[in-house]
C-alpha cells in the first residue's frame, strides 16, 4: 500500500499503487467515493494490516503530470473568486452564516462551500444562485468551531501552529475533568484554544495524570512520615510528593514536602482517626546522585611545546611563547608606567623641588645625569607671577633666585596645562606686561 494525504487535510488514506514504485512526497492521481483526486505520498510502498485497510480499497490512477499540477492551479483561483462570490451572496440574502472555505474537486464539477452558524440556516435560495453562476454541483456543509480553526490554522497559546491543522487526523474528546486532575486552573481563558473549546493538548498527559493518581493518596488523608504522623494538605502528581501538615507542628510552622516512598498512608482521604494504630516511623528517602560523565574528553596534554619551559609557572610559559624570554609581559592599559624606561616620543618628568632651601639636590636614579648647573655656574631666574596669581613670600623668592650648596640651582616646577591656551608671562627683570599667544 501507499499513504497519501489530500490538500489541507492531516489524515492518512491507503491506495492500492498496482504494482507502481511511488516515493514519499511524489505527486499522484487516486480514485476515491466523489472523483478523481490530487493528492500527494506521505509513505512509500510498505506492507499494512489487514484490520487497518477500510474497504473497499481504492487504487491509484497514476503519476501526477504537468498538466495535472496546472490544473490544481486553475482550481485554486476558482476557489478564490467563489468565495467572494458566496459572501456577496450571502449578504444579499440576509442569511445567518459565515463562509469558511471553498473546495473544489479535481474535474471541477462539484464545489463545497464549508460554513459557521448558531442554528439551522435555510440555505436554499443561496443554492440555486450559486449553480446559476457556476454551473456545477454545489453542496454546503455546516462545520464546527474546531473545523474551522483546523481549515484556516493558526497560532496556539504555546506559540506553535494549530495540532489539529499539523498533525492531528482526528478530534478528541476532552472534558473538564482532564483539567482538575492535572491541577490546571479552571479559567476559561487558560484552558481553552482559540476556537472557544478545551484544548486538544489536555489529552496528551491524561493518561500520566491518572497512571500517578492511583499511587498517590488523596488530600486530607492520614499519613505517617519519618517525622510523625500529619494529614496531607496538597499533591504533586508529577514529582510525587506531598505537602504534610504534621500533628506536632506548630501554627505558623510550614508546611514539609515528603516524596511517595516514604510515607505510609494510614487513611485516604477524609475520615475519622478512630481504630487507626500508628505504625513505626518510615525510612527517609534518599535519592541517589550518580556521577557525572563529561560528554567531552578532558585534555591533559600541556599546551606549550618548548620542553626547557615544563617546570616554569604559567605566566613564564606564556612569555616565553611569544618572546623567547622567562619574564612576564602586561599591556599598560592606563596611567602611568612604574617602569624607569620610557617609550620613544614621551617628555621627560621635571625634577623634583628640594624640600629645604640650601639642601642637597635630589640624586638622579638609573644614571641619569643632572640636568642642573655645575660649580659656580648661573641658574635661571625665576618668572615673574602673572597679575591673577598672588606673589610668592621673599624667603621662597629668595631662595629660588640664588644657587644652592655648590653652585646648583633649583628648577621651579611647571604645572602641566591640559587644556585651553597658555599664557607667556615675562621676566621679572624685564618688566614686560604677559603675553597671551
Amino acid at each position: 500500500m501507499i499513504s497519501v494525504r489530500f490538500r489541507g487535510g492531516c489524515k492518512n488514506y491507503y491506495f492500492d499503487p498496482k504494482g507502481a514504485q511511488v516515493k514519499m512526497g511524489d505527486q499522484v492521481i487516486v480514485e476515491t467515493a466523489q472523483g478523481p483526486e490530487f493528492a500527494t505520498c506521505t509513505e512509500g510502498n510498505h506492507e499494512v494490516e489487514d484490520s487497518a485497510i477500510v474497504s473497499p480499497l481504492c487504487a491509484m490512477l497514476r503519476m501526477a503530470t504537468e498538466n495535472d499540477r496546472r490544473t490544481v492551479e486553475y482550481n485554486k483561483k476558482k476557489e478564490s473568486e467563489a468565495f467572494d462570490i458566496c459572501e456577496k451572496k450571502i449578504a444579499d440574502h440576509g442569511l445567518e452564516m459565515k463562509l469558511v472555505n471553498v473546495s473544489a474537486s479535481f474535474d471541477g464539477n462539484k464545489i463545497i462551500f464549508y460554513f459557521t452558524a448558531d442554528g439551522r440556516v435555510d440555505f436554499r435560495e443561496l443554492v440555486r444562485d450559486l449553480a446559476s453562476v457556476f454551473r456545477a454541483r454545489i453542496e454546503l456543509r455546516q462545520i464546527g468551531v474546531r473545523d474551522e480553526a483546523k481549515m484556516i490554522g493558526g497560532l496556539g497559546i504555546c506559540g506553535r501552529p494549530f495540532c489539529c491543522s499539523q498533525f492531528l487526523d482526528g478530534f478528541l474528546p476532552v472534558s473538564i475533568k482532564m483539567a482538575k486532575t492535572q491541577n490546571l486552573s479552571l479559567n476559561p481563558t487558560k484552558i481553552s484554544g482559540t476556537c472557544g473549546r478545551l484544548m486538544c493538548c489536555l489529552k496528551y498527559e491524561q493518561n500520566a495524570y491518572e497512571d500517578a493518581a492511583k499511587r498517590m493518596p488523596k488530600v486530607e488523608s492520614f499519613v505517617q512520615t519519618p517525622d510523625g504522623p500529619g494529614n496531607v494538605k496538597s499533591v504533586d502528581l508529577l514529582r510525587e510528593t506531598m505537602k504534610v501538615s504534621l500533628d506536632t507542628a506548630g501554627p505558623n510552622e510550614p508546611l514539609k514536602c515528603y516524596h511517595n516512598c516514604e510515607v505510609c498512608v494510614l487513611r485516604n482521604g477524609k475520615g475519622s482517626r478512630d481504630g487507626i494504630e500508628v505504625p513505626e516511623r518510615p525510612a527517609r528517602y534518599v535519592e541517589e546522585k550518580e556521577d557525572e560523565e563529561f560528554a567531552v574528553p578532558i585534555l591533559t596534554t600541556p599546551f606549550y611545546m618548548d620542553a626547557q619551559l615544563e617546570d616554569a609557572p604559567v605566566r613564564e610559559k606564556i612569555g616565553g611563547a611569544e618572546s623567547g624570554e622567562g619574564k612576564s609581559r602586561r599591556r599598560h592599559r592606563g596611567g602611568r608606567r612604574k617602569s624607569g624606561a620610557k617609550p620613544a616620543g614621551e617628555s621627560q618628568q621635571p625634577a623634583k623641588q628640594e624640600g629645604k632651601q640650601g639642601g642637597k639636590p635630589n640624586q638622579p636614579k638609573d644614571g641619569q645625569e643632572k640636568k642642573t648647573g655645575q660649580g659656580g655656574g648661573k641658574s635661571r631666574p625665576p618668572k615673574a607671577q602673572g597679575p591673577k596669581q598672588p606673589q610668592q613670600p621673599k624667603a621662597e623668592a629668595a631662595a629660588g633666585g640664588e644657587g644652592g650648596e655648590g653652585g646648583e640651582g633649583k628648577r621651579r616646577h611647571r604645572p602641566h596645562h591640559r587644556g585651553g591656551r597658555r599664557r607667556n608671562k615675562g621676566g621679572e627683570g624685564s618688566g614686560s606686561a604677559p603675553k597671551s599667544e
